[in-house]
């Protein structure tokens, strides 16, 4: 099994993220989510297979989720049009992202990846 942790090098929660998976010695894919961000149709199968809400999918204390005033739109836009708009920007999606096909996480909380990933 080898998991695809979607991660921005400069974050420092990431970074936490890919320690504790190279600590726990497991195999895992690093892609720079600004440069390579998942699919809209990776993200509607990782959304479907978490079951965690859409919004807990966006990186709410970023600087693109205040300029383009995704707050507003939460509560009116569709799930196909949350998913596009996540799709259309690395930056909106909360990292580090992880997924290993059957499992996805999002954010990094030590107890979760004991629980989901060991």
């Amino acid at each position: 099994m080898t998991i695809k942790l979607y991660w921005y090098p400069k974050c420092g929660t990431c970074r936490k993220a890919k320690k504790w998976l190279e600590e726990h010695q497991l195999s895992f894919e690093e892609i720079h989510i600004v440069e390579s961000p998942p699919t809209k149709e990776e993200l509607a199968a990782m959304y479907k297979m978490s079951g965690i809400e859409l919004k807990k999918f966006f990186n709410t204390s970023g600087q693109k989720y205040r300029e383009l005033g995704v707050k507003e739109k939460m509560n009116t836009a569709t799930e196909e049009e949350l998913l596009a708009l996540l799709a259309s920007d690395g930056m909106l999606i909360k990292r580090p992202l992880l997924t290993d096909g059957h499992k996805v996480t999002v954010g990094f909380n030590e107890v979760q990846f004991e629980q989901t990933w060991k």
